[in-house]
């Protein structure tokens, strides 16, 4: 479904990168100067919008892509947040009946990586009907909501590019620069 996704947007004109977790350590087991860790991070920085797409396994998205999420700080590395005001869309594909679990939950974390993810979403029940032996799609109607959230998100990067700065600017945040200028400037302090 990932990869569906990647041949609609590169359609529409779109770079497009996807990240392999393969090897990509458990959260805290290992340095975030893994070569995984920086990979997925630079990829996460490049991109300005992403597609979070996980197998419902056991009712839930994958450990997999948990993992992944939570090795992308929210804190800013380098003055840069890697995921604050860029788009997001969310797809998940089922062995069973149709389920929406997985994007849901996948969408709470997205609004928590202050993400600004896009209303539609793709949900593909019994994948294993759905795709062909060299993995292309079949056309159906779950093909088609694939193409319209590729769309959307399309639509979405590029109604925010250049407004990233204006639409995550936070008055807390403004607030607590401030007071913190303040307190390093005080001579009262000395």
């Amino acid at each position: 479904a990932a990869e569906e996704g990647g041949r609609v947007l590169r359609a529409l004109g779109c770079e497009t990168k996807i990240f392999d977790p393969a090897s990509l350590p458990l959260p805290d087991a290992m340095p975030d100067s893994h070569p995984k860790v920086q990979e997925l991070r630079e990829l996460a920085l490049w991109s300005e919008g992403m597609v979070w797409s996980s197998p419902e396994r056991h009712g839930a998205m994958t450990g997999i892509l948990k993992t992944q999420i939570d090795w992308i700080p929210l804190s800013a590395i380098g003055g840069m947040r890697l995921t604050q005001g860029k788009t997001l869309a969310l797809m998940q594909v089922s062995g069973g009946s149709q389920s929406f679990n997985t994007v849901n939950q996948i969408r709470i974390l997205g609004r928590w990586m202050r993400m600004i993810t896009i209303p539609n979403q793709s949900s593909i029940p019994k994948a294993f009907l759905e795709f062909e032996e060299d993995g292309r799609m079949k056309p159906s109607a779950y093909y088609d909501r694939i193409v319209d959230v590729m769309e959307e998100l399309y639509k979405f990067t590029l109604l925010t590019r250049g407004q990233s700065k204006y639409l995550t600017d936070r008055y807390s945040e403004r607030k607590e620069s401030a007071e913190e200028l303040s307190k390093r400037v005080n001579q009262r302090s000395l």
